[in-house]
């Protein structure tokens, strides 16, 4: 079965930009990414800050604009996330005048991966440390692919419900609802090929490297690097049987696939030198099936076997 993958050049995610000159500040003098970031807060909140914490200055990180943005939760869900960031730390909103007569106001809000002290983003305020320059303009996202047969829409609703968790994992793996929906019939290849939602967890989390830049482009050549083989379904009738996980990075797979509990890609090389000692084995097998078979016909020379 050919695998249903995405275009070499599919659109990387853009997410909604503010008015020039408004949404996302980044605070300076932030930490570097880590896999520990965000690790004091709640599973839900420490989600949604990853998922800001990607979005390039200028985006629009308003509550209603963030809910569409997230695969998993709402606004509702959001607005409160918001709030905890503000008193984390997090983030930072404040009022400040706009236009040339001084007499508009607007919200200006910088967000931290680095958590900061309340007297912190009041010397940031007051301009003790450098402002951000503005956005560079971001192109408009493109629509997310569906599936054009009704069948196919099953295995890709679970495989972006699945993607969808996947951040709350690891908050380095969060991904946009627009992501999941391009990342889907990847993950839905896996299903159809009878591994389970767990499975497939495993598969796109276990031995994260230190650094992941993007997300979606790090889980869609795990989507692909690490996809089960095909199911072998047998006469009709057969009983199915399990697969195993690789014990190294716990790619799903039949037990003949895994020799010694290792996929090939952590075996290393080729399979040659494995299937020469499964030949030798099998060869040794017959020999002895034949040799019993001689035992017998001696000891009763007119029986036939």
């Amino acid at each position: 079965m050919a695998v249903a993958q995405p275009s070499a050049d599919m659109p990387a995610y853009a997410p909604p930009m503010a008015a020039p000159g408004y949404g996302k500040r980044s605070a300076p003098d932030q930490s570097p990414r880590t896999k520990d970031d965000f690790a004091e807060l709640p599973a839900r909140v420490a989600y949604i800050a990853a998922h800001i914490d990607r979005l390039p200055d200028g985006a629009a990180i308003d509550g209603k604009t963030l809910a569409k943005e997230i695969a998993m939760y709402g606004q509702m869900a959001v607005l409160s996330a918001l709030r905890l960031l503000e008193k984390a730390g997090h983030l930072f909103r404040f009022r400040d005048r706009v236009g040339e007569s001084g007499t508009q106001w607007a919200w200006r809000t910088y967000f931290s991966r680095t958590a900061r002290e309340e007297s912190w983003w009041q010397r940031l305020r007051r301009g003790d440390a450098p402002r951000e320059q503005a956005p560079e303009p971001s192109p408009e996202p493109a629509a997310p692919v569906e599936g054009a047969a009704r069948e196919e829409r099953a295995p890709r609703a679970r495989a972006y419900t699945v993607l969808a968790q996947v951040g709350l994992a690891d908050p380095r793996l969060t991904l946009s609802a627009f992501e999941c929906a391009q990342l889907a019939p990847l993950g839905a290849e896996w299903f159809t090929r009878g591994a389970t939602e767990a499975e497939l967890v495993s598969g796109l989390t276990a031995g994260l490297p230190p650094d992941i830049h993007s997300p979606g482009a790090f889980l869609r050549k795990r989507l692909i690097a690490k996809l089960p083989p095909e199911r072998d379904h047998g006469p009709v009738g057969a009983v199915d049987r399990p697969l195993q996980e690789c014990r190294e990075c716990r790619v799903p797979g039949r037990p003949e696939n895994l020799p010694g509990g290792l996929c090939k890609a952590c075996r290393g090389g080729d399979d040659d030198e494995v299937l020469v000692g499964q030949v030798a084995g099998l060869r040794s097998l017959c020999a002895g099936i034949r040799a019993e078979m001689g035992r017998r016909r001696d000891r009763n020379p007119h029986r036939r076997i």
